[in-house]
């Protein structure tokens, strides 16, 4: 067979390799791709003869469409497009909606948020701590902090809804191990390290690159799996990494690279450089929020999310993270307090999002919850680590109650905690069940060594 003899051979340090960009992985990436088009160039027609033998035999005779570069130069491309290879699902989505989990780090005080009426418990336990007389009414003689007023519109719609007295008996004090509990669904040898919302994603069927978003800097530990969620702190901000003067030409001979080649790496690459587009398409002209909408603080990540729902990328599970709730001093209930405060910006990013989402609000719920609340009685200005928080609900279908799940009051504390009368996973589970309708067997297999309890949460 006659050899094919290309311009320049491939080695990063190279002159004629190196021209083609300052970074000698990009430039071996970029003096691959040439290399296999111009011997699909040459060897075009012999192909089309002998693809049927050339699949049978596999018998190394180079660099073609249909067998991989091995060598430096694989090495060289594996990692310039290690951004996509996790990105392994498909485009051919199915619509079933998008569930949003908001993670309060810190351990949210859940008294301060919603906490039954005139208790006399808390009168004696918390007496600088109690919800003042603006409290907006919730079901079963409950009352909720006036910080979320701005959600006053669902509340009265039936789409805000509360679970109190959320735990497990797996969660300690410590914020690391808690955290790390409730994104895991479970101890790490239980789960073997993989979050539970990627597994989640399992039950979800095929998606876009989107299907699965954490808005931040990293990836939350519930996004960690093997359906290749993206991290992302704006949609602007998901581009190709390298020099920007050479990053269409990168994107070019890596589709050049990954098209064709009979290998599950392609639909990968493929998923990703699509993801590329979407966001660069998205990117292309400022975001315009509905009429009256203002994102600010950490509405900013809602923003982000609402860009991708409005935009098309179906989005199934994403993440949020939010911190500023371990509040052992200067906690305050009341309007202004620092709580009050952080409580009021969530409330106020929340309403922003769903008002912006307008009708597509009705596929979307958000879920919030923290790694655990805290102790029911005051030290003398905040609240020290404890159990039983709460776990808030906004969705576009009509909840069954303002306060859902069970409550046994306070009389019967749990070591001065708020007993444990809802499971934390049973709660996430009827979450994610009654958004994308999920058999009780699937959510079993989202939370291993655990005997799932539905929750009926949703009208």
């Amino acid at each position: 067979m006659e050899k094919t003899v290309y311009s320049y051979p491939l080695h990063p340090e190279c002159p004629d390799v190196r021209r083609l960009a300052d970074d000698p992985a990009e430039a071996l990436l970029r003096a691959e791709a040439d290399v296999v088009a111009a011997e699909n160039a040459a060897e075009r027609d012999r192909y089309l003869r002998l693809e049927a033998e050339e699949e049978a035999q596999q018998d190394g005779r180079g660099v073609t469409r249909r067998t991989f570069v091995a060598g430096a130069a694989a090495t060289a491309t594996a990692l310039a497009t290690a951004q996509f290879v996790t990105t392994s699902a498909s485009f051919a989505a199915t619509k079933t909606g998008t569930l949003i989990h908001v993670f309060l780090y810190g351990g949210l005080d859940g008294l301060s948020l919603v906490a039954p009426a005139d208790d006399a418990v808390l009168r004696k336990a918390r007496p600088d701590l109690t919800l003042g007389e603006d409290s907006l009414a919730l079901a079963r003689n409950f009352k909720l902090t006036s910080a979320f007023s701005p959600l006053e519109k669902w509340l009265k719609a039936g789409q805000l809804g509360f679970v109190p007295a959320v735990s497990d008996e797996r969660l300690s004090r410590s914020h690391f191990q808690a955290a790390d509990a409730c994104n895991l669904g479970g101890l790490p040898g239980e789960t073997g390290g993989r979050g539970w919302l990627d597994s989640l994603v399992d039950h979800l069927g095929k998606g876009t690159a989107f299907r699965s978003v954490g808005v931040g800097s990293t990836l939350p530990r519930s996004l960690v799996g093997t359906n290749g969620a993206l991290s992302l702190n704006s949609v602007g901000s998901l581009r190709l990494n390298g020099d920007e003067k050479f990053r269409a030409a990168t994107e070019k001979a890596i589709k050049g690279l990954f098209t064709g080649i009979n290998h599950p790496v392609q639909e990968a690459v493929q998923d990703g450089l699509g993801a590329l587009a979407t966001a660069q398409q998205l990117a292309a002209k400022p975001y315009q929020a509905a009429e009256g909408v203002e994102y600010q603080g950490v509405g900013n990540a809602f923003k982000q999310l609402a860009q991708l729902i409005k935009g098309g990328a179906n989005v199934r599970v994403a993440t949020i993270g939010m911190g500023g709730y371990d509040t052992h001093e200067n906690q305050g209930t009341r309007e202004n307090g620092q709580l009050w405060r952080r409580l009021n910006e969530l409330a106020r990013a929340m309403a922003a999002f769903f008002t912006d989402l307008g009708e597509q609000s009705a596929d979307v719920t958000v879920m919030v919850s923290s790694e655990f609340g805290r102790r029911v009685a005051s030290n003398g200005g905040g609240t020290d680590h404890g159990h039983g928080g709460v776990v808030t609900v906004l969705s576009g279908r009509k909840l069954t109650s303002s306060l859902l799940g069970a409550w046994q009051g306070l009389d019967d504390l749990d070591s001065g905690d708020v007993p444990e009368y809802n499971n934390m996973f049973d709660v996430y589970g009827s979450v994610a069940q009654g958004r994308f309708g999920l058999t009780n067997a699937e959510v079993d297999k989202i939370f291993p060594r655990m005997t799932y309890s539905p929750m009926k949460l949703y009208a």
